[in-house]
């Protein structure tokens, strides 16, 4: 059955059908299942941005820069952080600029208010010409801006949400609906083509309903061991079939254990490029040791994933369990795995009973602000601490001796 043409109002390079989504992102190096080519399409059509959830690592960020890629469209990036104002988001006004026309027009200035018969009617004067100043040549855009009033289309990646104030979200909420910007000096700004905007965030915090409602919404998780293995194979990493496919079951089983950051499929990608590097055809328990600081980058983490690396190699292997881990915290895996979780099984180590903990439940744990006090973060330490009870400190003791000596 032939696909159904664009419509004649599309850009030339819009996308005719979902399998063209997948097929061109394809071509760009970016593999994409069925359920991310259909939101994508659908973005494409509707006209309506995309957020895209989960957790870091797992490729949000690279579909905007794939979708650029492969539409022909250049790429706006707007970089989201906590303490951000909107003048980082929108425009600013090029204020050296302003002052350096003001001086070189310091004579003709002077010539408008030389016959004003006081300094009222010369700050008029003056007022009237403000929409020299306040215009066009002025006003230096930013991401947001320069994607409306833009000639050329753009993809705007409005990157890490969740890490901006609730003040900017808000901010952001004229521009996802309408595609527009306002100017109060100098009026509203309105799309002609409209920017495909894509927002990534990694769940450090809720979103506002009203941005949710403006959006697409696709959550996105790791993907299985088919899909990974062939983003391993599309990068041409140089590591051969059946050791590619071993490793990916290996990083899998990594992401079973509870660590503070799971490896991504990026790094999943580095690791492989390594072990190309080094000659590796088959793998080891000592030549990933050697390699496995690429994917973990916490050294209690490495620590952790030593004990079990010999298991993940071989399956059949039989270990001592390990005994010099004394974190408080269990090695309970929760993620469930498209090509290991029918069997029932859960293959940790040293576990002989199932283990009921959400996947998703665990992830969010771990983002969790205040998890982990600073002896967790580079040297092994004794991790997660009770924090002290609030008002047992040298000022909540400063404060006691003074109201002694009130009553006193």
């Amino acid at each position: 059955m032939p696909e159904t043409p664009p419509p004649h109002d599309a850009p030339p390079q819009a996308f005719g059908s979902v399998d063209e989504v997948a097929e061109r992102l394809a071509a760009h190096g970016y593999i994409a299942d069925q359920r991310l080519a259909t939101t994508v399409f659908l973005q494409t059509r509707l006209d309506k941005p995309v957020l895209l959830e989960g957790p870091a690592g797992v490729g949000k960020t690279e579909l905007a820069k794939t979708l650029a890629a492969a539409t022909g469209r250049r790429l706006l990036r707007l970089q989201c952080y906590e303490g951000q104002d909107e003048s980082k988001a929108l425009y600013e006004w090029d204020y050296g600029k302003q002052l350096l026309y003001t001086q070189m027009l310091r004579d003709k200035i002077g010539d408008l208010t030389a016959d004003a018969p006081d300094v009222a009617s010369a700050v008029r004067r003056i007022e009237e010409q403000d929409s020299v100043f306040f215009s066009d040549r002025f006003l230096a855009p930013r991401p947001l801006l320069e994607a409306v009033r833009g000639e050329q289309p753009a993809v705007l990646l409005i990157d890490e949400v969740d890490r901006a104030d609730e003040a900017l979200e808000a901010v952001l909420l004229e521009c996802l609906a309408e595609y527009q910007v306002s100017v109060p000096e100098i009026g509203t700004y309105t799309a002609k083509v409209p920017p495909y905007v894509v927002l990534t965030s990694n769940n450090t915090r809720d979103l506002s309903a009203a941005l949710k409602r403006r959006c697409l919404h696709l959550f996105l998780d790791y993907p299985d061991a088919a899909r990974e293995l062939e983003i391993v194979r599309a990068k041409d990493t140089g590591l051969p079939e059946a050791t590619a496919r071993h490793l990916v079951r290996v990083v899998r089983g990594l992401r079973e254990l509870q660590l503070r950051k799971n490896p991504s499929i990026s790094e999943t990608v580095d690791w492989a490029r390594t072990l190309a590097v080094l000659g590796v055809d088959e793998l080891d328990p000592a030549v990933l040791a050697d390699t496995a600081n690429v994917v973990l980058k916490y050294e209690r983490d490495l620590n952790r994933a030593l004990d079990v690396l010999p298991r993940l190699v071989d399956p059949n292997r039989t270990l001592p369990e390990p005994a010099h881990h004394h974190d408080g915290h269990g090695h309970h895996h929760g993620h469930r795995h498209d090509d290991h979780h029918h069997d029932g099984h859960h293959h940790g180590p040293g576990h002989g009973q199932p283990d009921e903990v959400d996947g998703r439940e665990v992830r969010a744990a771990m983002d969790r602000q205040g998890r982990h006090d600073k002896g967790y973060y580079g040297a092994p330490g004794p991790g997660p601490t009770l924090r002290p009870s609030p008002g047992g400190g040298q000022g909540a003791r400063a404060f006691a001796a003074i109201a002694r000596r009130r009553t006193d």
